[in-house]
C-alpha cells in the first residue's frame, strides 16, 4: 500500500488520509479521488493532498473487515455492512454471549492493522445489541494478513449467542425465627425481575423450615413438578458443604459440584445437581437487585451452559464487583465503643399540610411544643452535635427552641419535600462526625435512651453502618447513618425518605429491638394530636 503526498491530478484513484478544509471546501477523510474531486481541489487552490493507494495483493479496509467479521460470527450473530474499515456484529436473539478467547487473541495477534473487540464473555445480551466489532486501522491491508486473520478464526464461531433455554424455575425459601416474610416477598420480586430477560418464570415456590429433611422434600417436589432449575434461598448462609442446603441436595441423590466463588458479592454460592437439573444455593446478596456473582452463574445456567469449577475459580480477576460497604475503607478510622462521634439532625421544616393549617411542630403536648420535646430528648442523648433543619415558619420554630444548644440550618427548598431537608441537614454535619442520626421533629415519644441504643449499635468494625429501631418486623425512626452513606442521602429527591437505601444496603443494617410506639408515632393530623394528648 502506497502512502504519501500527491498533486490532485496524480491522486486519482487514491483515498484521502485526512479531512481537508480550505475555504468553503471540505473533503472528508476516506474520500476516493476522481476527476470531480481533482477539479474541486484545483479550483480551491490545493496543490498537494495526502492519499493512500492499494497495490496488487492488497484489499481495502471494508473488504478486510467484512471478511474477518463473517469468519468469526457464529450462531445468533449478524454482521452489519462494513463502513470506514469497521464491521459491527449484533445479536439476533437474546441470550448469553459465548466468546472463544483463544481465537480472539489469535486474530488480534496477526497484525497491528487488524483489531477485533467483543463484549465480556458470558455477558447477557438482548436482540439487536452490538456484541463485537472488527476495525481495520489503515485503509487497506495485504490480502495475506486478511487471510491469516480469517484462518485464525479456525472455522468460525469465535463468538455466538447461547439462547435461553430454561423457562421453568422452582424456588425454595427456608425460614428461621426472625426472618420477616417481607424479606422473602422481596426476594421473590427481585428473582422475577432477574428471570424476565431470559423469558423464564417461577413455576412454583415453597417456604419450609431451615431443616435438611423439609428442604430435601421441597426440592424433590419441585423437580417432580417439572422445574428445569431450582434455586434455594437459605434463611442462613451456607457455611460448609455439610450444611443444610448441600446436605438436602445430597439427601435426594444429588451432587454438589462446587461451593464458593471468588466473586464479591457472591462468595457463598453453591452449584449442585439433582437428576440432571441444576440446583443453586443462592448467596445472601441474591436477595438484592444489584449485580453480583449469582447473576453471572444464573444467566449461564438459563442459557443451558454448564458452569465448570475451572470457570468459577477463574472469575477472581474482575470479581470484585462493587464497594462492600460493610468493610473498612482505606485510611478510615473506625468508630469503636469508646470514640463514637454521632451528630443528630432534626427535620423541622415541613408545612404540616395534613394538620389543616396549624404547624404541628408548634402544637403543645403537656404544655411544651412537639419540636422542643423531640429536641430536648436528642440533646439528652450521646449525640455530639444537634442540627435542626427549619423552613416553614422558621422563625416560630426557632423561637420554640430558644435557649437550647442547637445549630439551626434553614432549608429554602422545604416545599419540595422531606428529601430537601435531609440533604440540608446532612450537609451541615461536622466533618469529624462518623455518622448522623436523622430524627423527625413530630415524633414526641422518641427518647434519649432510644437514640443512645442506636449509637451503641453503630459498629463499623463489625459492619453495622445503619442502625434502625424495629418492632415485630416493622422498622421505625430515627435512623442512624454512617458517613459512608452521606453521598447517597444527598441524592434523595421529593417527599420520599431513605427507606430504599436501607433495603439496598441491608447487609449493613443493625436492627435495634424496641417496645412501645415511640419509634412509630408521628403527629400528622389533628386526630393524632388529640390521641397523643389523651394518652
Amino acid at each position: 500500500m502506497k502512502f504519501g503526498p500527491a498533486s490532485p491530478a496524480d491522486a486519482i484513484g487514491g483515498v484521502t488520509v485526512h479531512t481537508l478544509r480550505q475555504g468553503s471546501l471540505v473533503l472528508k477523510k476516506g474520500t476516493t479521488i476522481g476527476p470531480a474531486e481533482v477539479e474541486t481541489l484545483t479550483r480551491a487552490g490545493v496543490k498537494e493532498i495526502v492519499v493512500v493507494r492499494l497495490e496488487e495483493g492488497d484489499v481495502s479496509e471494508d473488504v478486510a473487515a467484512a471478511s474477518i467479521a463473517r469468519a468469526v460470527a457464529g450462531d445468533g450473530i449478524h454482521v452489519e455492512r462494513a463502513f470506514t474499515g469497521r464491521a459491527n456484529l449484533f445479536a439476533t436473539k437474546a441470550g448469553v454471549l459465548v466468546v472463544d478467547r483463544a481465537k480472539v487473541d489469535r486474530i488480534n495477534g496477526v497484525d497491528e492493522a487488524i483489531t477485533f473487540a467483543t463484549l465480556a464473555a458470558f455477558k447477557p445480551v438482548v436482540e439487536g445489541e452490538m456484541v463485537a466489532t472488527v476495525k481495520l486501522i489503515p485503509f487497506g491491508v495485504e490480502a495475506k494478513l486478511r487471510d491469516a486473520a480469517v484462518a485464525a478464526a479456525a472455522g468460525g464461531g469465535a463468538l455466538r449467542i447461547a439462547p435461553y433455554v430454561i423457562k421453568r424455575v422452582g424456588i425454595v425459601s427456608t425460614l428461621l425465627p426472625g426472618l420477616a416474610s417481607k424479606v422473602v416477598e422481596k426476594t421473590l420480586r427481585v428473582t422475577v425481575e432477574r428471570l424476565a430477560p431470559a423469558g423464564a418464570t417461577i413455576m412454583a415456590e415453597r417456604r419450609v423450615p431451615h431443616d435438611e429433611g423439609a428442604l430435601a422434600a421441597a426440592i424433590k417436589e419441585l423437580l417432580g413438578l417439572g422445574a428445569e432449575l431450582v434455586i434455594v434461598f437459605g434463611a442462613s448462609a451456607i457455611a460448609d458443604r455439610r450444611d443444610v442446603i448441600p446436605a438436602a441436595i445430597a439427601g435426594i441423590g444429588g451432587a454438589i459440584e462446587h461451593f464458593g466463588m471468588p466473586v464479591d458479592p457472591g462468595n457463598l454460592l453453591l452449584i449442585g445437581n439433582a437428576g440432571g437439573v441444576p440446583v443453586l444455593g443462592a448467596p445472601g446478596c441474591a436477595r438484592s437487585p444489584v449485580e453480583n456473582g449469582f447473576d453471572w452463574v444464573l444467566m449461564r445456567l438459563l442459557a443451558g451452559l454448564k458452569v465448570t469449577r475451572a470457570e468459577l475459580t477463574g472469575m477472581g480477576v474482575g470479581g470484585l464487583l462493587m464497594e462492600i460497604v460493610t468493610r473498612p475503607q482505606p485510611r478510615e478510622s473506625l468508630a469503636t465503643d469508646s470514640n463514637r462521634n454521632i451528630a443528630a439532625v432534626i427535620l423541622a421544616a415541613g408545612r404540616s399540610t395534613r394538620m389543616g393549617g396549624p404547624n404541628k411542630l408548634l402544637a403543645e403536648l403537656g404544655g411544651m411544643p412537639l419540636v422542643r420535646i423531640v429536641t430536648e430528648q436528642v440533646l439528652a442523648s450521646q449525640a455530639s452535635d444537634v442540627i435542626v433543619v427549619t423552613g416553614h415558619q422558621a422563625e416560630q420554630v426557632e423561637k420554640a427552641l430558644l435557649g437550647l444548644k442547637v445549630k439551626f440550618v434553614r432549608n429554602p427548598d422545604f416545599a419540595e419535600g422531606l428529601a430537601s431537608s435531609v440533604k440540608a441537614g446532612i450537609a451541615a454535619v461536622p466533618a469529624n462526625a462518623d455518622g448522623a442520626v436523622i430524627c423527625l421533629g413530630d415524633m414526641p415519644l422518641i427518647s434519649a435512651h432510644l437514640i443512645d441504643r442506636l449509637i451503641e449499635a453503630f459498629a463499623p468494625d463489625r459492619g453495622n453502618l445503619i442502625a434502625v429501631p424495629v418492632s415485630d418486623g416493622r422498622r421505625g425512626n430515627p435512623v442512624l447513618w454512617s458517613r459512608r452513606f452521606f453521598s447517597e442521602l444527598m441524592t434523595l429527591d421529593g417527599d420520599i425518605g431513605a427507606r430504599h437505601l436501607i433495603e439496598k444496603h441491608s447487609e449493613a443494617v443493625a436492627e435495634v429491638p424496641v417496645e412501645g410506639h415511640g419509634a412509630f408515632l408521628d403527629i400528622d393530623t389533628p386526630q393524632a394530636l388529640e390521641a397523643a394528648r389523651r394518652s
